[in-house]
């Protein structure tokens, strides 16, 4: 029952007097209503509680004190704290700092602007953190970064992963300089971490800006952000007095960042603790599970069950098969190979091209990264995917992908599905060239096992650079070129007319490459592929993956590396 119920509820009760009630002011119970900053209503603090103190008139989000957040986030009962008491100094003598510290932390009954421990996220022992906006918009002082650092310099002692949960209003002015450090400082505990091979996922809320922003909450290997929350760099209002113009609406708002590749997800507060136990969960196995389920190796060759109705196809119908519109994409695969994908976003520098698609999932309980080149079904699709023509940041995506799973020691699976890197001004003007030659640099020195398989068109170096792999696998209809039969005809003959014929000259058909030595297996089609029909090639698929990831997840670095080296040295 909301504030107007209980009034017009007393005025039916009070009957004559309901007029002279009218104008009074009810007497309601200090902390029974909390007020909605956007849409003004006045809502029971209870509903508030069990909407995960998310507005139910509005969807606006509350913000909330560190230790109710460490309360939805951790299992009953488990979170330790640490480093309490530590003493806030004064390194500038700036005037009344002290005073005012010792105001907030009476009010707040905070010592600092952040809270860490220990706890469990669903069973997962992690670290855990949280700002607390309370305290000087939880500024970042030298406690702060110094209570940050410790908690990852224990993590990386008891080898934990690390979830903090940033809002702050940036570097703490009365600290000046020493303030400014602690962004260094943070980093540099946050690399160490990360060189023990150890999780951090960060979650930005909001305000999330300055120099909080510009160090530990931007540096996650994970990072995640609550709907609409301000995060940059600059605040809006030092950046309109600065450039003089008004910034358009849903600007430095977690869907902008989203959209411009700086986030892996948005993620609502009701899910949030399920998201954050499903990230640790894939991030909890290493390669000691890779031989624990793998089948015989005497899996039946696909490779020569083809369907005999396809062995008359001349190459240019295959180029045709392998563009058909009905063709599985690469969600396809994901979507019926593993288990518990979790998609991530971005290229941490300027977009999330959703022509690549990729995440992390289970396969057979073997934690995989899984990246696709992908296409769209409908004409909307095919134009928002890009019809499968990465940009500069997809490839950057991809990249950043695979190192991570080099971190944590999971395989890499990539399917291949592009007409070609897309060719255009803005791919130029972000460097089309040199992301997909960082690609293959990067591939070629990739500590994990990778495995590539073209399951439509593999397309000159916009396919190459998802394909320097260990094993490259074919489907009997796809095709792998140096680029299309019509751009062969016009380059050599100066006649793009004339890309029938060209396809019989370039050696593009999975046949024809696994006889150049260019592929290890081709994969057999039924006559007609469709999604409906998939489980001809998926059954196969998923025996041969098993037995790729036992054979290869078995292989020390250097042997991986060196049979890497030699499959491309030869060629």
């Amino acid at each position: 029952m909301n504030l107007d119920n209980v009034f017009k509820k007393t005025k039916q009760l009070m009957g004559k007097n309901s007029a002279s009630i009218s104008s009074m002011k009810p007497e309601v119970p200090k902390g029974l209503l909390r007020k909605c900053r956007k849409c003004g209503a006045a809502i029971l603090t209870e509903d508030v509680r069990k909407a995960h103190y998310v507005c139910p008139k509005c969807g606006e989000y509350f913000r909330i004190h560190a230790y109710r957040r460490i309360e939805m986030t951790a299992d009953e009962g488990t979170f330790e704290e640490w480093d309490r008491g530590l003493v806030t100094k004064n390194p500038l003598d700036y005037d009344g700092y002290e005073e005012k510290i010792n105001e907030i932390k009476e009010k707040t009954r905070l010592d600092e602007a952040i809270v860490t421990g220990k706890a469990r996220i669903h069973g997962t022992e992690v670290v855990l953190g949280a700002c607390d906006g309370r305290f000087l918009m939880a500024s970042m002082g030298s406690v702060v970064g110094e209570k940050i650092a410790r908690a990852f310099e224990r993590a990386t002692k008891e080898r934990l992963p690390v979830v903090l949960f940033a809002c702050s209003g940036g570097a703490r002015m009365q600290e000046g300089i020493v303030s400014l450090m602690q962004m260094a400082k943070t980093a540099a505990s946050i690399r160490r971490h990360s060189d023990a091979g150890l999780l951090y996922i960060s979650v930005l809320t909001d305000p999330t800006t300055g120099g909080v922003t510009a160090s530990f909450a931007m540096l996650g290997d994970i990072i995640l952000a609550e709907p609409n929350a301000l995060i940059g760099f600059a605040g809006p209002r030092v950046i309109e007095q600065t450039i003089g113009q008004k910034l358009p609406k849903g600007f430095q708002r977690s869907e902008f960042l989203l959209e411009h590749g700086f986030l892996d997800a948005i993620v609502t507060r009701g899910s949030m603790k399920d998201t954050l136990s499903r990230l640790l969960h894939l991030h909890g196995c290493t390669d000691s599970c890779l031989s624990d389920h793998a089948p015989s190796a005497d899996t039946p060759d696909s490779a020569q069950n083809f369907c005999e109705a396809s062995h008359c196809l001349s190459a240019w119908e295959r180029v045709q098969i392998s563009r058909a519109k009905t063709r599985p994409t690469g969600m396809d695969y994901i979507e019926r190979l593993f288990d518990g994908f979790v998609e991530l976003h971005g290229d941490r520098c300027f977009s999330d091209d959703k022509s690549i698609v990729g995440g992390i999932a289970f396969f057979h309980k073997i934690p995989v990264t899984v990246i696709a080149q992908a296409k769209g079904r409908s004409t909307k699709e095919n134009i928002e995917r890009n019809f499968g023509m990465p940009s500069p940041e997809g490839y950057r995506k991809a990249l950043r992908l695979m190192k991570e799973a080099e971190k944590f020691g999971r395989p890499v699976i990539c399917f291949v599905d592009t007409p070609g890197a897309f060719c255009g001004l803005e791919a130029e003007e972000r460097g089309q060239g040199s992301a997909i030659a960082v690609n293959l640099y990067e591939m070629s020195g990739l500590a994990v096992p990778v495995v590539s398989v073209v399951i439509g068109e593999g397309g000159s170096g916009g396919a190459l650079a998802m394909a320097v792999a260990d094993e490259v696998w074919m489907l009997q209809n796809s095709v792998y070129s140096i680029l299309s039969p019509e751009g062969f005809a016009s380059i050599l003959w100066k006649d793009s007319k004339k890309a029938a014929e060209a396809a019989e000259v370039m050696k593009l058909t999975a046949g024809d490459l696994k006889n150049l030595g260019i592929v290890e297996y081709v994969f057999a089609e039924p006559k007609l592929y469709t999604p409906d029909s998939m489980d001809f090639v998926l059954n196969p698929l998923d025996k041969k993956l098993q037995i790729f990831l036992q054979q290869y997840g078995n292989m020390e670095k250097e042997a991986l590396l060196e049979h890497r080296y030699r499959r491309f040295r030869s060629m």
